[in-house]
């Protein structure tokens, strides 16, 4: 479990809004930070640092960042008595293998990589390994859960554009009550929980906290699956009518908070009133 005090160095934090296997279940967390620096989740010491090459983007560096370290604190001791290995990527790295770091020591500078969408910002990407496992191969990582508290909001799914990026705009709408004092995010209309995913282009999704056996958004309902997530696919995300990509689904701290729509194929701008449906 990622102790609070470490997350709230962060201004974003989201376990499903990813379509990469190292996810699946929620078994990585993608955590956003304030400045261009990156801040260490964990402390411990570096292991070891390799460089992969990503899919070709053009608004993306042609590589990437893989950090190992071996953690030290006695939440991250596995029942073998071995200290499990953290994993984090997106980060070109200004450590070196076999130096300490305490949680909150900068380890580099988030990088725009190729294994992102174009309406992702930057990141770090942050799972959990047993020491004898494949620390490289994405999948296989140790299940993952967060110590923070996210209140859900409501929101009837209207809204005013307050920010336009390339593929996204972001409403100002449900409003966060306290910026910077806590994690809030879209709540589930039926239980008191908030969503996580990218809803549907991410194909399933999660909640923060406890579970629960349905969820509601906007007057559609999904239900949990085998696996723990919420299947939703097959559910098309409306505004004014017209079917855009998708909604990103997140807890936030910040006041850069709102509804955020998937959009690259369409069109809106600043002071325009939305309504998102879900169908």
């Amino acid at each position: 479990m990622i102790p609070s005090a470490a997350l709230e160095r962060f201004e974003l934090v989201t376990r499903f809004n990813s379509p990469y296997v190292a996810h699946d279940r929620g078994r990585a967390v993608d955590l956003y930070p304030p400045t261009g620096q990156a801040p260490s989740p964990v402390a411990g010491t570096v292991l070891e640092h390799r460089t992969v090459e990503t899919p070709s983007r053009p608004y993306a560096a042609p590589t990437d960042h893989l950090l190992l370290i071996r953690t030290e604190a006695p939440r991250y001791r596995l029942e073998t008595d071995q200290q499990a290995i953290a994993r984090v990527m997106h980060v070109k790295p200004t450590v070196s293998v076999g130096e300490h770091v305490s949680v909150g020591d900068t380890l580099g500078q988030p990088i725009r990589s190729g294994f992102f969408a174009p309406w992702v910002d930057n990141h770090l990407h942050v799972g959990f390994r047993r020491p004898d496992a494949n620390l490289i191969r994405a999948s296989g990582s140790l299940p993952l859960s967060l110590d923070i508290e996210v209140d859900p909001l409501r929101w009837d799914g209207t809204g005013v554009v307050r920010e336009v990026g390339e593929t996204f705009v972001m409403l100002d709408a449900p409003t966060h009550p306290a910026p910077g004092d806590r994690f809030v995010g879209i709540g589930s209309a039926n239980a008191g929980v908030v969503l996580d995913g990218g809803l549907p282009h991410f194909e399933r999704g999660g909640t923060f906290g406890r579970s629960a056996p349905t969820v509601q958004l906007l007057g559609a309902t999904f239900e949990r699956g085998d696996d723990g997530t919420f299947p939703w696919a097959d559910r098309t995300i409306r505004v004014n009518g017209d079917p855009v990509l998708g909604l990103s689904l997140f807890a936030a701290r910040t006041d850069r908070f709102g509804a955020r729509i998937i959009c690259p194929d369409r069109t809106f701008e600043v002071g325009e009133k939305l309504t998102v449906t879900v169908a």
